[in-house]
């Protein structure tokens, strides 16, 4: 084994030439201004400390012990201080101060002296760098310090050779675009930083030619790092052979391996340094590169120093890196958005950096690169903002950014688009939860599995907090939500608070989700429906506002209507359901006028809901009858709330059927009632819906009722009703949605006036406004609908049937007779055809035998709507079809002279259509009817018309299917066509015995 190096020579006294204090002096000067110009965006302060740390490490080396160390210690300080000089003298021209560049001139003079002084010492006075690596070991190995070894290590290398420049220089701007730095070339931004902080030969393990993480001295004396020393003597640990050095090759005799903790030390330190510098260029670089490769470049450098340790990311944070990155986000190139965002993540690990980034419009920036048709960009987008919603601080700062809510529930509603960016997107949302503000967020963008998570399984506090930003959603924004089965159990259980605010919040919620149907379905399995009938039934008005009633009502209402099983609901604990006589005589008794609009509303909804069934609708009846409530709704119609007199009328609209009487005596005897309706459906203007159902309403009461008929006579219905059906066939409000409902509302309350034909006054009113032109109008005019067709064609069979009573005889036998109940009238169409002759025609009825006219004896014939009752019959809706039958067959009723009367008809081709109607309908009244004109046609008939008949194919089908599944006047009408035809035996026939 050799022996140990010898110790290094001891320093030096410092009364040398004054040469080697000056180059020590330029040495330290060009080194720390260099370190300025690295760091120039750095702050002033750290500058300053930067500068001092390295005076002090400058100054506490030792002296040169070697001449060929000092001489290259020298070499090197020339070179730094060459290298000053032209930075300095470079950016003293920029400034005004000619002191500074004095100083630079004299140092530049200085510089020249002492290059040409070492110029002539001979290259072979400088030694070899072998001797310096066993110097620098042996030292640390005794306990110098790391400034003393580094005031004695040469540089291993400035650059590489033979590399050709490919990026600018890291000032770039500063120095003209020069490649050059000192009169290098760098290829790489990590060259320049070694060039600035220089790379030592004793760093490097002589294994691995890398720089050591833990050297160690091993026997020889020869220093490793420790993995790489001891993978090599796992080489041996199976055999006899000898180990040796793979070094010097000596013979160890042990494989035992001594830390070197001072080179350690110096290593660590010096990759602290580097670092550190590498972290200061890159960050120039990338705010002074205009190049878009420079700054992908350094952000590459700032990636890796990021991921190295905490420190760097320090640095970068305080040196302004991390808020700079935020501008970044912005840039043109999608490359420079990626790598930025990448980067930001790294830096956002720590709790500082999220603080500068949420300081920043970061967070903005990256919220629309969530949007970008780049896959790259969108999932680092997601990290970066994954990693920031870590920090409890920037979850408002991030849930409050318009659209960042929005788009993250997309990405994750959307996961089949891209499932690695809507799983990261859960996790933000999830981390966003934390901050209550984002759930009402989140909700409002249709994500409402939070709000209904912490509803559930919150606090107290959170559950209110959840319950108001619901109330806010549901009633402000109108947002449908649909609600789980356990929110529903836990806002039904919430009512039942004792808190009055909660209670009122909860409420208020309930009625706005119960009008989603699948909520109110959800609600009833969560037992909401008996909760509701207690507020209602039971609990005290003195116990609390009434408003909790008015809203208990409201759910019950939206409940009642969304098209649940009634018969089933069950209400309270003795089992009684919402159509019990228990619970509709509860919501009867309710209704009273002095009671809150809302609350009678409501109850008039749930009415309306249950009678639109059979067996509730019986017991509403029964309970309305048996009880006189029927008078509450009556004056609940005229309520001033709208939505209440509709809602009013409405039920009075469905009950008129059952107790139409009754609401009729009602509405009579309420004061000023009539008025009000006549007032109101004839009111001019825009349509409302309110108008159509009170003229709905005057349609349906019953058509026989001659107190209300004479009241709506007294009340000038009929010339208002005329003018707004005028109005309506004009076109006028047709466009509106409730104008059909209208129409046929009008058209009803003028056709109840000829139910009552037999009152002189209601008689009076339709020969004044001659009743038969009108309705045969309607039969056919523009504003007709299936409903005014069958309406008319009633009216008109009403009007016919009084004919034969009206027509008069002509005036030679009207002479004779001195008590006549009315005038002839004149016929309109004869007098205008004969203005000019003093002389007056009087038409002769061949059907009624008399004086007839369509205003005074209601002539369906002299009227033209014989022809019009025809035509409905080509009508597809059998109602219509019906009415129409029965105003034709008054034509044909054993009063008139029927053989005329089929005559005419026969001319306006009455067997076609009466036959074509029995051929498309088969509804047992229509079948008698058209039975009954048949009969006549064949009875009365020419022999066209008869053979018309009989010539049918279809009429013995359709005579037959009668007699079969007919009723009894269906039969009956059947047999005695059938009989006629002769394919049934006339029973009819009498024979008379011969007795002799």
């Amino acid at each position: 084994m050799n022996s140990p190096p010898p110790p290094p020579p001891s320093p030096p006294a410092m009364s040398g030439c004054a040469s080697l204090a000056t180059c020590r002096y330029l040495s330290f000067t060009s080194f720390s201004i260099m370190l300025s110009v690295a760091t120039i965006n750095v702050s002033q302060e750290n500058s300053v400390e930067l500068m001092r740390a390295t005076m002090e490490r400058q100054t506490a080396r030792r002296t040169q012990t070697n001449v060929t160390q000092m001489i290259e210690s020298l070499f090197a300080s020339v070179n730094l201080a060459k290298d000053l000089s032209v930075r300095c003298k470079g950016r003293a021209l920029q400034l005004t101060d000619d002191e500074i560049q004095n100083i630079a001139q004299d140092l530049e003079n200085v510089l020249q002296n002492i290059n040409d002084d070492l110029g002539r010492i001979p290259a072979s006075a400088f030694g070899s760098n072998a001797y310096m690596d066993v110097l620098i070991k042996s030292q640390s190995s005794r306990g110098y310090s790391e400034a003393d070894i580094m005031g004695n290590m040469p540089r291993r290398r400035s650059l590489r050779d033979n590399d050709t420049p490919k990026l600018v220089d890291f000032l770039q701007g500063m120095y003209h675009e020069s490649h050059e730095y000192g009169g290098q070339m760098f290829n790489t931004l990590p060259e320049v930083a070694e060039y600035i902080e220089p790379l030592y030969d004793a760093f490097f393990c002589p294994l691995t030619n890398e720089i050591m993480n833990d050297p160690v001295t091993t026997e020889s004396g020869v220093t490793c790092d420790r993995r790489a020393i001891e993978e090599y003597f796992e080489r041996f640990s199976d055999s006899s052979e000898p180990v040796y050095c793979p070094v010097t090759k000596m013979t160890m005799q042990s494989k035992t391996v001594m830390s070197n903790a001072s080179l350690k030390s110096v290593i660590e330190e010096w990759t602290m340094r580097n670092e550190a510098m590498r972290v200061r260029i890159a960050r120039t670089a990338l705010s002074l590169s205009t190049a878009d490769t420079m700054v992908l470049e350094a952000m590459h450098e700032l990636k890796l120093l990021a991921k190295l340790r905490g420190k760097n990311r320090d640095l970068m944070h305080k040196i302004g890196v991390t808020k700079f990155l935020a501008r970044l986000l912005d840039n043109h190139n999608a490359q420079i958005q990626c790598d930025a965002l990448e980067l930001l993540c790294l830096l956002a690990e720590d709790e500082e950096g999220k603080d500068i980034i949420g300081k920043t419009k970061a967070i903005a920036r990256t919220i629309k690169l969530l949007s970008s048709n780049t896959t790259d960009d969108r999932h680092a987008a997601i990290s970066f903002l994954l990693e920031l919603s870590k920090s409890q601080l920037l979850l408002e700062n991030i849930g409050s950014t318009p659209g960042s809510i929005l788009i993250l529930t997309t990405m994750k509603i959307n996961s089949s688009d891209d499932p690695i960016a809507a799983e990261k997107a859960g996790a933000v949302l999830k981390n966003l939860e934390k901050c209550p503000k984002n759930i009402k967020y989140m909700a409002e963008s249709g994500y409402l599995e939070p709000l209904q998570s912490h509803l559930v399984e919150g606090s107290e506090e959170m559950q209110m907090e959840m319950v108001s930003y619901l109330s806010e959603l549901v009633q402000e924004q109108e947002l449908t939500i649909d609600i789980t089965r356990s929110t529903s159990e836990i806002l039904i259980k919430m009512a039942h608070s004792c808190n009055p605010m909660v209670r009122k919040a909860v409420f208020d919620v309930l009625v706005q989700l119960s009008l989603h149907r699948p909520n109110s379905k959800m609600l009833v399995d969560a037992g909401g429906v008996p909760v509701m009938i207690e507020e209602l039934f039971i609990r005290k008005v003195d116990d609390e506002l009434v408003n909790s009633m008015a809203s208990a009502a409201t759910i019950l209402a939206n409940i009642v209507e969304s098209g649940i099983d009634p018969d089933t609901t069950v209400v309270n604990k003795e089992g009684h359901v919402l159509t019990s006589k228990y619970s509709i005589y509860n919501f009867v008794h309710m209704l009273k006028c002095f009671m809150p609009d809302d609350l009678n509303l409501s109850i008039i909804r749930i009415l309306l809901a249950l009678t639109a069934l059979a067996k509730p609708l019986a017991t509403v009846v029964s309970v309305i009858r048996e009880n006189h409530r029927g008078h509450a709704i009556v004056e609940l119609m005229s309520s001033p709330t709208e939505a209440l007199s509709l809602a009013a009328t409405r039920l009075l609209i469905t009950l008129s059927p059952h107790i139409g009487h009754t609401i009729v005596e009602r509405l009579c005897k309420t004061q000023g009632q009539p008025h009000k309706l006549v007032k109101s459906i004839s009111h001019a203007g825009r349509i409302t819906e309110r108008q159509a159902a009170f003229a709905m309403l005057l349609a349906r009461l019953p058509y026989r009722n001659t107190s209300l008929n004479v009241a709506l006579v007294q009340e000038g219905a009929a010339p208002a009703i005329l003018r707004t059906i005028k109005e309506m066939q004009n076109g006028a409000a047709r466009s509106s949605r409730h104008a059909v409902p209208y129409m046929e509302g009008l058209v009803g309350a003028l056709v109840r006036l000829t139910a009552t034909l037999y009152s002189p006054e209601v008689l009076k009113v339709a020969m004044d406004h001659n009743l038969a032109s009108v309705l045969t109008e309607l039969l056919s005019g523009p504003a007709g609908s299936d409903e005014v067709q069958r309406l008319a064609a009633v009216g008109l069979e009403n009007l016919s049937y009084l004919s034969i009573k009206l027509s008069q005889p002509p005036p030679d036998e009207l002479l004779s007779k001195k008590n006549t109940i009315l005038k002839l009238l004149k016929d309109s169409k004869a007098h205008s055809n004969n203005k000019k002759s003093p002389h007056h025609q009087v038409n002769v009825c061949l059907v009624h035998r008399g004086v007839c006219s369509p205003a005074t004896t209601f002539c369906l014939l002299e009227a033209g709507a014989a022809e019009g009752l025809l035509g409905c019959l080509e009508n597809d809706n059998v109602r219509v079809v019906e009415a129409a039958l029965g105003a034709l067959c008054t034509l044909l009723d054993e009063r008139v002279d029927v053989e005329k009367s089929v005559a005419a008809l026969s001319e306006l081709d009455a067997a076609r259509r009466v036959l074509g109607a029995l051929r498309q309908h088969r509804q047992n009244v229509l079948w008698q009817k058209c039975f009954c004109v048949v009969e006549k046609l064949l009875e009365h008939g020419d022999d066209r018309c008869v053979r018309e008949v009989t010539g049918d194919r279809m009429l013995p089908t359709a005579l037959v299917s009668a007699f079969h599944r007919g009723d009894a006047s269906t039969k009956q009408a059947a047999e005695s066509i059938l009989r006629r035809l002769h394919k049934m035996p006339d029973y009819s026939a009498t024979y008379v015995s011969m007795e002799f």
